[in-house]
């Protein structure tokens, strides 16, 4: 019974040490002073100014615990789609689109980019706004750029533009959420995405995707436009199996992008069930059902999509709640 009070006035003692440790910052992380070096030398930041913030970013191992979780991409097609094609999710869509219709309408006007293809985008990344995350995004990146070996080199370099898009806005990076991977606002842009496409749609002289509903839509299909979206091409056609089709003309684990005529998938045994253009470049694309397969043919647009996230199931998910959306707002 002593031994036992002993080991528990032991731990009570030890217990603040041990939650400090698991607040690290990363005021001495030799891999985050190298960054400050890296931005003082090359975007004139000041030394002292970058040391405060790392030394206010904090690990968290909720962040790492969630990005070595499974992906949802890993679930089957049947099971993936329920997540997003549901029906709240059509009618939140329907409440945001009627809010804000004027600016989903004028950016489609102005960029080509279907209204319900922004819509639906917005829905399937944060339920228009509702879910956008609650991480600090200053501590997600620094958790992964230098806690996570794995991909450091790449939340390393979001973690820079992140700082330089903080100055470039006039923004307190500190007061910035987003996902524990460091995606922020209702589009949930990477920094490097915000900086490459993220547009000040209405003018007030900033870009604003975290509060400001026009300027995510305007970012959103500004995305869309710099990826190539081409205005009123179809975005994807289903397709029937009459034979055994090559792998390499399908999607599953290799490049999106199409790369065969219509017409060559025609001969091949994988015909469209609506008419298209035979001299289309497309890429076959095979959905587990609970029972068997359904097939599709990804066209240019359906591969604008896979840009955003690189998963055809997500882009078939925003191609179909697109299509639910638009019909449900129709006159």
């Amino acid at each position: 019974m002593l031994k036992s009070l002993r080991f528990i006035l032991v731990c009570c003692c030890l217990w603040p040490t041990l939650s400090c440790a698991r607040d690290t910052n990363y005021a001495d992380n030799p891999a985050a002073l190298a960054l400050v070096d890296e931005l003082v030398a090359e975007e004139g930041f000041g030394r002292e100014e970058l040391l405060a913030l790392m030394a206010d970013a904090r690990r968290q191992e909720s962040v790492l615990a969630a990005i070595a979780r499974p992906a949802e991409k890993a679930k089957p097609w049947y099971e993936y789609r329920e997540i997003f094609l549901t029906e709240r999710r059509v009618n939140e869509g329907v409440a945001f689109y009627r809010e804000h219709r004027e600016v989903l309408e004028r950016a489609a006007r102005e960029t080509g980019v279907p209204a319900e293809i922004i819509l639906a985008i917005i829905g399937v990344e944060t339920h228009y706004g509702r879910i956008a995350g609650s991480y600090r995004v200053l501590d997600a990146l620094s958790t992964l750029a230098f806690d996570y070996p794995r991909r450091s080199e790449f939340f390393t370099s979001e973690l820079k533009n992140f700082l330089i898009l903080a100055r470039e806005q006039g923004m307190d990076p500190r007061a910035l959420k987003g996902s524990y991977a460091g995606a922020m606002g209702y589009g949930q842009f990477m920094p490097s995405s915000f900086r490459a496409y993220a547009v000040d749609f209405d003018g007030d002289g900033k870009a604003d995707i975290w509060n400001n509903p026009a300027d995510a839509v305007g970012s959103v299909a500004n995305y869309f436009v710099e990826h190539g979206w081409t205005p009123g091409a179809t975005v994807v056609v289903p397709a029937r199996l009459e034979g055994e089709l090559p792998t390499e003309m399908m999607s599953e684990g290799r490049s999106l992008k199409p790369r065969y005529e219509v017409a060559d998938f025609i001969a091949a045994g994988l015909k469209p069930e609506l008419d298209i253009e035979p001299k289309q470049e497309a890429i076959g694309i095979q959905f587990e059902l609970e029972e068997g397969y359904e097939y599709w043919l990804g066209l240019h647009n359906f591969y604008v999509i896979t840009r955003y996230n690189h998963s055809a199931k997500y882009a078939m998910s925003v191609y179909q709640l697109s299509q639910r959306l638009a019909a449900a707002v129709a006159p």
